[in-house]
């Protein structure tokens, strides 16, 4: 059941993810979808065509149709829940993929009805999957489709009024699937581009494919500093991003105050991470900024709910669907970026006109899966009557965790979904206080685990 997650399902390949265990996942999925045909597609790991197989054959034996979409970029995937071919459209979408996971992890982050299948429905879907005994043998039934090439003629088309801009592009792919889309992209709209590990390869020889970690950047930095204006990078499935400037690697909470720019009064939906800055900002300029849980399936169903223009996560998850589907897409975001550089804002000189705050990096906890829920509820008992050397609370906001804004600044601590840690950040006007808050939130979160 381990591999049974909050927003995907997700092991190590043979000992977790083998023939018996993907094939029973498909067969219980396809009970979940009403339609008839279902668009797979996987990332660049050597054992995603195997799983495929393996995949196909529990849908098929559950009644589906499948669409093969072959090796793409998570966003690919999501493109063919909005999009027919030859006149099909897919009820669901299931994307083979490890995402930023060393390169013996793999997994399935599913769409049905063009809505994320997450939470509880993963977790009933896997005591499923422990109660079937055997799969019928069926006739193979799958259909190759090019929604690859789909995909990049309809970006290449959004994108036209950016053909041959002279901004000197640098991107890093990391060796993982966004450079099958990139390169394609680039060449049709003449930009001036030069790119590392382009090519797929599941084993991530250069280094591993997460852009949030600083050290996976160093190779792009120096190609910045020689040879570019500005600089992409990309996650292993291509749903996350980063952006640097000569001065900036801008965050996704960042990055949304510069989209939002050329929208007009935008609905934005930000996770609990996301800087106080970023909230600030969007409601001096009249836009709604709205506060939510962490996590990319969470984030996708609160953007259907309130008809939400973009959303973020301070890891690189940005989502539009300010002009297109609502999910999160690192090649979208990556051309919307350069359209404000074409438009002639300056990303460095907007991102000088914030107020100057100090934020920790997420700093991570270690727990145990049993303990990580308890201790939050702890910490919220606790607050209700602060220790004497607690920094003055403005107010608590409890949607995932919690965030207690202080005078000055405020502080996080929230349980991960997917891995036995707590995640804390802190942020401030003045760097002494970000340290106080940071302080203070230990000694309690310590506390609450002494106590159980």
């Amino acid at each position: 059941m381990s591999i049974y997650r909050e927003y995907d399902i997700r092991g190590i390949y043979e000992q977790e993810l083998n023939e018996q265990s993907v094939t029973r996942i498909g067969y219980a999925l396809a009970s979940k979808i009403k339609g008839e045909y279902v668009a797979v597609g996987y990332d660049a790991r050597d054992h995603s065509p195997i799983l495929f197989e393996y995949l196909v054959h529990g849908l098929n034996a559950g009644g589906k149709k499948v669409l093969d979409i072959g090796m793409v970029p998570t966003p690919v995937n999501y493109f063919c829940n909005y999009n027919e071919f030859d006149g099909i459209l897919a009820s669901a979408s299931v994307m083979i993929t490890g995402s930023h996971n060393p390169s013996e992890y793999n997994g399935f982050k599913i769409t049905i009805d063009k809505a994320p299948f997450f939470g509880e429905d993963i977790y009933a879907l896997g005591r499923e999957c422990e109660t079937i005994k055997s799969i019928p043998k069926v006739k193979r039934e799958v259909t190759k489709i090019d929604a690859l090439s789909r995909y990049v003629d309809f970006l290449v088309s959004e994108f036209q009024h950016l053909k041959g801009m002279p901004t000197r592009i640098v991107y890093d792919c990391g060796n993982g699937v966004a450079g099958i889309v990139t390169e394609r992209i680039f060449s049709a709209l003449e930009l001036h581009v030069k790119g590392l590990y382009v090519n797929p390869d599941g084993t991530f020889p250069n280094h591993h494919p997460d852009p949030s970690d600083e050290h996976n950047l160093e190779d792009i930095k120096k190609l910045l500093a020689t040879e570019g204006d500005i600089a992409f990078a990309y996650d292993g499935d291509a749903d996350r991003i980063a952006v640097l400037t000569h001065k900036n690697n801008i965050k996704g909470d960042m990055m949304a105050l510069l989209y939002s720019l050329k929208m007009d009064k935008p609905t934005v939906v930000g996770e609990v991470k996301c800087s106080q800055v970023m909230y600030d900002e969007l409601e001096k300029r009249g836009a709604k900024a709205i506060m939510y849980k962490t996590g990319h399936s969470n984030l996708k169903v609160k953007m259907q709910e309130i008809n939400a223009d973009l959303a973020c996560e301070v890891s690189g998850h940005v989502f539009f669907k300010n002009r297109y589907f609502g999910y999160d897409d690192a090649i979208y975001a990556t051309l919307r970026m350069l359209e404000l550089v074409h438009d002639g804002i300056d990303l460095d000189a907007e991102l000088a006109k914030l107020p100057q705050v100090f934020s920790t990096e997420e700093i991570k906890v270690k727990t145990t899966e049993s303990e990580k829920f308890k201790i939050i509820d702890r910490v919220k008992e606790l607050l209700k009557t602060p220790p004497a050397h607690f920094p003055k609370i403005k107010n608590i906001i409890d949607v995932d965790g919690v965030r207690i804004n202080f005078e000055h600044g405020w502080g996080l601590v929230r349980a991960s979904n997917t891995t036995p840690v707590l995640v804390t950040r802190f942020e401030s006007t003045s760097q002494a206080e970000a340290k106080l808050y940071e302080d203070s939130m230990n000694k309690l979160i310590l506390e609450a685990k002494n106590s159980l």
